[in-house]
């Protein structure tokens, strides 16, 4: 991501990249690369590469295409690259028409997750958005997945600390918004009116935030953008986030407890065990007290209670029969939590949220000291001198703590460049609040009543200030509800048909 401030003229001039700043990839990933690679002719438009690999799921027929895109999209003399992943899907029987048929960009939530590959286009949001007319595109964000993924096997090649906290500098919504644009001018090249070149969004969590920033940046690339629980707070840094978003998981602790009463007593078992014993999981990480908390985090999504549940009863009952954790629940404790796999969720989730010079400072970590420090204890004496000792041991939710750098065995390897990143003060504008006031791109979001990631509060003011904006708030769904219901954006595509107006 650059470390410029937005200028103003960046959305006046929306057009003025030109496609030959981005290139179709001619390298193909190690484990698919052909015995002999030719040269790609710029000529040759992406859609009409004959060398792509391809293949057919339930309803779509997948293209697998790579692109080279500037690290620094500012700073042109900068000639370092990333190379971004992006699953193109054609409906079947419509191979042909790739050229005319318009594109929804899906954007992932994270930061740092990739996108998957469907086992089928039959159903779920894919279903929805083909029948509107549409071909896909499922773009891995820089950093994720196959487009220039961070971990500290790959940063170890940038150098020291500096070069790496550096690097990953240019990992936000504004670089991808930005690798998003250049792709969209590789693969909509040719097509005659300014309206068959421009793209519709659909953006989950932080990809809704990503949307928002495309709205600031290219709004004149967009046709239409639905956002589902990705609504972002217009804040320079993340502190008000977790005023709000602290207090929703204590009543999401309390819900899972009323329905669970007898996990009081089992988790209590599991913190004191974990508060007494040094339990290493099977990859180097530790399993500590503190870590335990975090398996919270899927309280925010459907199903999330049952699936905790089923976690601490099986290492209850490890303790009751055996004294210890088996080697089998502490496998499914840690493929329970992503931020070893996703690094990037960890050493930039905050600073999504800091503009204009702000560091987050590990600011979930600071907010529980001073104010929630005692509701989410975790150590065992301190829980003992609680005014209630025999109260429920809560769990943490959608938060990052420096900890996790010693708790996490890859976050270890990457310790000293989170906290370089959690000092940065050199943070740009992500979003344009005056272009976001005169938006003429119709936008349908959908924020959850419930939700303990995004909160419904902060996203409402942001709803409001982005003109044309059709918010639709619900508490039928949780956080993952593009996932759960087909019927979610198929509201959304009705909202912004003018077909609900009673919102």
């Amino acid at each position: 991501m650059s470390i410029h401030n937005l200028p103003k003229s960046t959305v006046a001039q929306s057009g003025s990249v030109q496609p030959s700043s981005v290139q179709p990839s001619s390298v193909q990933p190690s484990s698919v690369q052909p015995t002999t690679t030719q040269p790609i002719s710029a000529d040759i438009h992406e859609l009409d590469r004959t060398d792509i690999e391809s293949y057919y799921i339930p309803g779509g027929k997948v293209y697998e295409r790579f692109f080279d895109c500037p690290l620094d999209h500012q700073q042109p003399a900068d000639t370092r690259q990333v190379r971004v992943f992006a699953r193109h899907i054609v409906p079947v029987g419509k191979e042909d028409q790739m050229h005319s048929l318009p594109f929804i960009v899906y954007l992932q939530g994270g930061p740092g997750f990739e996108c998957s590959l469907p086992s089928s286009v039959k159903g779920g949001w894919y279903a929805t958005a083909i029948s509107e007319g549409f071909q896909l595109l499922l773009v891995d964000q820089r950093g994720t997945g196959l487009s220039a993924p961070i971990s500290a096997h790959t940063l170890v090649q940038h150098g020291s600390t500096a070069a790496q906290a550096e690097y990953v500098q240019h990992f936000r919504a504004d670089s991808i918004v930005r690798d998003c644009e250049l792709i969209r001018k590789a693969l909509c090249r040719g097509r005659t009116s300014a309206a068959s070149q421009k793209v519709a969004l659909l953006g989950q969590s932080f990809g809704g935030f990503c949307i928002t920033t495309y709205l600031s940046l290219f709004p004149n690339s967009i046709s239409r953008a639905l956002i589902t629980g990705g609504v972002p707070p217009l804040l320079d840094s993340p502190d008000a986030v977790y005023h709000a978003t602290y207090p929703r998981m204590i009543t999401r602790n309390q819900q899972y407890y009323a329905k669970f009463p007898r996990d009081i007593a089992r988790v209590r078992t599991i913190i004191e065990h974990l508060n007494t014993a040094d339990v290493v999981l099977p990859d180097g990480g530790c399993l500590t007290a503190r870590r335990f908390q975090q398996l919270g985090i899927s309280f925010g999504r459907t199903g999330g209670f049952d699936s905790v549940h089923r976690l601490v009863l099986r290492a209850a009952s490890d303790l009751e029969t055996a004294g210890s954790l088996s080697v089998s629940a502490l496998t499914e404790i840690a493929a329970a939590q992503s931020f070893d796999t996703n690094p990037l969720y960890c050493i930039m989730h905050e600073s999504i949220y800091c503009q204009n010079g702000n560091a987050s400072r590990w600011a979930a970590h600071r907010v529980r000291e001073a104010s929630f420090a005692s509701t989410f204890e975790h150590q065992w004496d301190r829980i003992l001198q609680r005014s209630d000792p025999a109260a429920p041991v809560y769990f943490t939710g959608e938060s990052v703590y420096p900890w996790m750098l010693d708790d996490y065995a890859e976050l270890r390897r990457l310790k000293d460049v989170a906290l370089s990143l959690a000092e940065y003060t050199g943070w740009g504008r992500l979003y344009d609040t005056d272009v976001l006031a005169a938006n003429t791109v119709p936008v349908a979001a959908v924020s959850y009543y419930n939700d303990m990631f995004v909160d419904v509060g902060l996203s409402e003011r942001t709803a409001q200030t982005i003109a044309g904006c059709h918010q639709w708030i619900t508490n039928e769904f949780h956080h993952n509800g593009l996932g759960v219901s087909s019927h979610v954006p198929e509201y959304l595509f009705r909202l912004l048909k003018g077909d609900i107006t009673d919102l």
